[in-house]
């Protein structure tokens, strides 16, 4: 599913900034805070161990209906969802991105979902920023269970079945391109995250584009590895970073060299 949230946003953005949304614009995972909205806060082992790899989008629609199941309430996921803090200086580089949007379009790519994205957004007054959301549809049906569906099928093997990240981020890029007349749809493309999932998407990166992973996550640690073992298969610059700051830093040397 994907949305577009605002049609006042300037057409010509020389970059685009792409989000991750779990442990990257928020500082936990969406799922795992909405698990405290549970009478007792947690999931049963046997919903626990039904989890196979590769499948966690099937493994999120046993987890809502399960809550459902138990009686919790629309009010209560969406409460769940608002608590949850952004991670350490993700609003100022958003401050920032506001004040420069005649420069950076934005983007959300994550396999949460759309219904608690858009909660998280809007609650925080940041929705209007992004252009787009790249996520798993999820609204609530008549009985008030929260229903989740997969994004697309892919073929790419490296990523789980219902989201690869690459390819989104690819007819992303080649429908701005069509839509602004040809040429470089930007002069650069900058991925913001934290995952494994958000390794795949990288390797679209060439050179004049940036992957930010998170200081001492799984996508810091699998670039500087790919970095070692197959340095071809990552052109891109790599900024890793702790807070948002960091990235407002790098963003401001960018404005300033191009």
């Amino acid at each position: 599913m994907t949305t577009n949230l605002t049609h006042e946003m300037p057409q010509e953005q020389r970059f685009l900034v792409l989000f991750d949304f779990d442990e990257t614009i928020i500082n936990e995972n969406s799922d795992d805070a909405v698990v405290r909205a549970l009478p007792d806060q947690q999931l049963p082992d046997w919903l626990i161990n039904s989890y196979r790899e590769g499948h966690y989008n099937e493994h999120m629609q046993r987890v809502l209906a399960y809550m459902a199941e138990r009686g919790v309430s629309k009010n209560s996921i969406q409460s769940a969802v608002e608590k949850i803090a952004p991670t350490p200086g993700i609003l100022v580089l958003l401050q920032f991105l506001q004040n420069h949007q005649h420069e950076f379009e934005l983007a959300v790519v994550s396999d949460a979902n759309m219904y608690f994205i858009t909660t998280w957004l809007e609650n925080a007054g940041v929705s209007h920023l992004f252009r787009k959301i790249f996520t798993n549809p999820a609204s609530f049906d008549a009985s008030g269970q929260l229903a989740l569906l997969p994004f697309h099928s892919h073929s790419c093997q490296r990523c789980p079945d219902n989201m690869c990240k690459q390819v989104i981020l690819r007819d992303y890029l080649a429908g701005r391109q069509r839509e602004r007349g040809g040429g470089a749809a930007f002069q650069g493309v900058f991925y913001i995250g934290d995952g494994a999932n958000d390794i795949c998407p990288t390797r679209a990166l060439g050179p004049r584009d940036t992957a930010f992973p998170r200081r001492d996550f799984p996508m810091h640690r699998l670039l500087m590895e790919i970095q070692k073992t197959e340095p071809a298969q990552f052109k891109a610059n790599m900024v890793p970073w702790a807070s948002g700051e960091d990235i407002v830093d790098s963003l401001k040397k960018v404005l300033e060299e191009r």
